[in-house]
């Protein structure tokens, strides 16, 4: 057939890589019967259809037709692959011949009738091998599907040429070419418009055999690089790569807001038998929205969000955005130190937030004003906070996670959130995250049954359905699940500097029979009921995260008396299974066995004292954190301040006292906001902190105000004294100098330095004062000195202390050769270390 070379006068189309201006967007008008007729007028060609005898692909076949070659085939030419509408150009000129040969013809270049449905339907796995450019005998057939169009043509360097009108959006020729051009634009005729593109289905696969093999083993530590949306270049062309998991769907398409939300005439392919498809679609860059269109086994359709979307819309919006980071760090001196000394031998106190509701409104960068100062000015050494990954109900505080590679929209971009971050570190300190791997909700959206069937969750229902919370759980047991949560972890780590990660929920993960009743649950191969899928899982996530992310600690919400939530992983404990691996564990047994004493009135505390000391029996059992975290404050617990007994004064000296004694008790600590001032009311999500009560114009001002510089010198006292931190894990860094004077409700202990140094607590939870009351110390001592006491004027105490050094006498007390007389102020903690 004749093909004119591209007359001079004409205008060069866009080189590759060029950026698509704002006016390339497919009009929104849908084609009406006046459209198609338009259509079939304009073409000057009726609707191709195949017939027999047709040479070229789409003969009913899935793959590339004899002489054509399949993506990865042949590697050293263009793939065999375009994408959406473009702009410029014109219809063919005077003496532009159009590809023939006619429709039914040898040579017939169009596509045939089962491609073209599976085309249609949504179905088809690899419309790189009929799309796109493809020597045939005969020359280059070009094919190309664009729903809506009027008309399509290939340019080139030296030549234009129309194809014809196939009908239902499909346009195809055969040109008369020795072989494919290394770049060709395809000029789009709609309605009003003409749009110049690069075709998407000339590029070859943008994943190469590493990282699919990785995928298929469950392998692939930065999974985000694989896949999702990423900017990137290919081919010399600027664009945008989409990957997705969904190995049982039977085809899926990419809808956006480039589109429309029409994904019909973006077909992905499938990559082999990886589950993986993928389409990389040129001039889409940053900003675009978009879901997958997924075709179902059964031949529904629904679209989802991606699974792995680094920003996402703000809620309740639920698509995922084009995202590439441009953030600058600073924290590099940060960094280089948090590995200096591991967490449980350093000083650990940290201070937990739910971002939304701390200062409600303030967006990551206003926090990152506020909240690092805050934190510094009351010594907190780490904030923790509560998850912030995107959720779509806020009232979930984001423990119903649908976006787990994205920070929350809420508050602003993931850069934004990294300069938050990046604040934190610059002011000293550490950064917490809450992690979720435990479950997911169940929205039509996301995740569940992603692609038709059980995917991420397990496919029996019993071990699916999470019976506390209506979600479902993860399929442990599934090699790709599993590397979407572990890579999850390391990517939180390395991708925002997250210096930590609380693991939320870990006993709803680790037993079978969790809130369970009996029938309801299957026992694992050995009859037990322990999740070993689970316990495999938290293993290889911890020797990850901790291999790949030297300094950061990961620490288990986990409560029940599992052997070796804090031992390494290659150590077997006695019930034959190795360490989980986690750096720290929450102390629940002491959290609620010291709110439960606390909360008594002093003359019935002596009936629970061995509330406060049973503790000691397995303190050093695990690596600890005590927690009074946002969940004993909420939903009629009551706040901190709230739930001890008395009057204002007593309650909040109780509060005082309380929490000296949980700073100096083995273990780190964690306070939740609010209850740093003695927040009388329960915290909510919906207006945070009831930070009123430290207005000056409030006339009880001064006793929220006495509570926070408590904690602000525990902080400090805290940090100086290497015997409240240095040795929290190991029993030679406490001893007991009383733990049974119930009747007194004292409980009395030495902290130790690795170098011996000591320092001596006094908790006092009863009104009275007592004078002169005897203490056995170590002989060695010549004085004790007063370096915290909770009953301090300025802390709202009635300000009775020890002022004046405390020598010892050589009275025997407490089974020691020496002993000491304190005056014990009322409902108070008192610090001494050697003066």
């Amino acid at each position: 057939m004749p093909v004119t070379p591209r007359p001079p006068s004409d205008a060069n189309p866009k080189k590759n890589g060029a950026k698509k201006p704002a006016a390339e967007k497919t009009p929104d008008k849908r084609p009406t019967a006046k459209k198609a007729a338009a259509r079939k007028a304009g073409t000057g060609t009726a609707p191709a259809e195949a017939v027999e005898g047709e040479t070229g692909p789409g003969q009913g076949e899935s793959g590339p037709a004899s002489g054509e070659t399949g993506p990865g085939q042949d590697k050293s030419r263009p793939g065999t692959g375009g994408h959406g509408p473009a702009a410029g150009g014109t219809s063919p000129g005077p003496g532009e011949a159009r590809p023939g040969p006619a429709r039914g013809g040898p040579g017939f270049a169009g596509v045939g009738p089962a491609d073209r449905q599976r085309l249609l339907d949504g179905t088809h796995h690899d419309p790189h091998g009929v799309l796109g450019a493809h020597p045939v005998p005969g020359g280059v057939a070009f094919r190309a599907f664009r729903p809506y169009a009027l008309g399509v043509t290939v340019v080139t360097d030296d030549l234009r040429a129309e194809l014809r009108d196939d009908g239902d959006g499909f346009f195809s020729g055969l040109l008369p070419l020795r072989a494919i051009p290394d770049s060709y634009r395809l000029l789009v005729t709609y309605e009003g418009t003409v749009l110049d593109t690069e075709d998407a289905y000339r590029f070859l696969p943008t994943l190469g055999e590493l990282d699919l093999h990785l995928l298929g083993e469950g392998r692939h530590e930065e999974l985000w690089r694989a896949l999702g949306a990423e900017p990137m270049e290919q081919q010399g062309v600027a664009g945008t790569r989409f990957t997705v998991w969904a190995p049982n769907a039977r085809g899926v398409r990419l809808a956006g807001s480039f589109n429309f939300w029409d994904g019909t005439g973006y077909p992905m392919r499938s990559l082999g038998s990886s589950g993986v498809w993928e389409l990389f679609v040129p001039a889409i860059g940053e900003g675009e929205l978009y879901k997958f269109d997924i075709t179902r086994p059964d031949g529904s359709r629904t679209l989802r969000a991606d699974p792995m979307a680094r920003r996402t819309e703000t809620p309740p919006n639920t698509s995922s955005i084009v995202h590439a980071s441009h953030y600058a760090w600073q924290d590099m001196e940060w960094l280089a130190n948090r590995a200096a000394r591991p967490a449980h031998e350093a000083p650990f106190s940290v201070y937990e937030v739910h971002l939304p509701s701390w200062r409600p409104g303030l967006t990551y960068r206003q926090l990152a004003d506020q909240l690092p100062a805050y934190v510094s000015d009351l010594g907190f050494t780490h904030v923790e906070l509560m998850p912030v990954a995107e959720h779509p109900f806020g009232g979930s505080w984001g423990y119903q996670v649908t976006g787990f590679y994205a920070p929350t929209a809420r508050l602003g971009t993931p850069d934004d959130f990294k300069y938050l971050v990046d604040a934190l570190h610059r002011a000293g300190i550490g950064v917490l995250m809450d992690w979720v791997p435990a479950h997911f909700p169940r929205d039509d959206w996301a995740l569940a049954e992603f692609d038709g069937r059980p995917l991420y969750e397990h496919a029996d229902p019993q071990r699916a359905d999470h019976p506390d919370w209506g979600t479902l759980e993860f399929d442990y047991g599934r090699r790709e699940v599993r590397n979407f949560l572990v890579a999850n972890a390391t990517y939180w780590c390395e991708e925002f500097h997250i210096d930590g990660l609380r693991v939320d929920a870990v006993a709803s993960m680790l037993y079978l029979d969790y809130s369970r009743e009996p029938g309801q649950w299957t026992p694992n191969e050995h009859g037990g009921r322990e999740n070993l899928d689970a316990v495999a899982f938290l293993q290889e996530m911890n020797a990850t995260v901790y291999r790949r992310n030297p300094g950061v600690v990961t620490i288990a919400e986990e409560s029940t008396a599992w052997d070796g939530v804090t031992r390494a992983t290659h150590h077997v404990g006695p019930g034959g299974f190795g360490g989980l691996g986690f750096g720290l564990k929450w102390n629940m047994g002491w959290m609620h066995d010291s709110l439960d004493y606390v909360s008594h009135e002093p003359i019935h505390r002596k009936y629970h004292h061995n509330e406060m000391t049973f503790s000691m029996v397995y303190a050093y059992s695990e690596n600890y954190v005590l927690p009074i975290s946002h969940d004993e404050v909420v939903h009629g617990k009551r706040s901190l301040v709230s739930k001890m007994p008395g009057d204002w004064w007593q309650q909040r000296a109780n509060l005082r006292a309380y929490l000296a004694f949980m700073w100096a008790h083995p273990g780190k600590q964690l306070l939740f906001m609010g209850q740093e001032f003695a927040q009388g009311a329960e915290w909510s999500e919906a207006h945070g902190p009831d930070w009123w009560l430290l207005d000056p114009a409030y006339a009880a001002e001064p006793d929220h105000r006495g509570v926070r510089d408590l904690v602000r010198d525990l902080n400090t006292v805290y940090r100086h004294e290497a015997a409240l931190w240095e040795r929290d894990t190991d029993p030679s860094g406490f001893t007991w100098i009383t733990g049974d004077a119930a009747d007194d409700n004292v409980f009395a202990f030495l902290r130790h330095a690795a170098d011996g140094t000591p320092l001596l607590a006094v908790s006092h939870f009863s009104p009275a004062v007592r004078h002169n009351y005897r203490l056995g110390v170590p002989e060695d001592i010549p004085a004790w000195r007063e370096v915290l006491n909770t009953d301090t004027l300025r802390y709202g105490g009635s300000d009775i202390t020890n002022p004046d050094p405390v020598k010892p006498e050589p009275q025997g007390w407490h089974g020691r050769p020496a002993s000491i007389q304190l005056t014990l102020p009322p409902l108070a903690t008192v610090w001494l270390r050697p003066a």
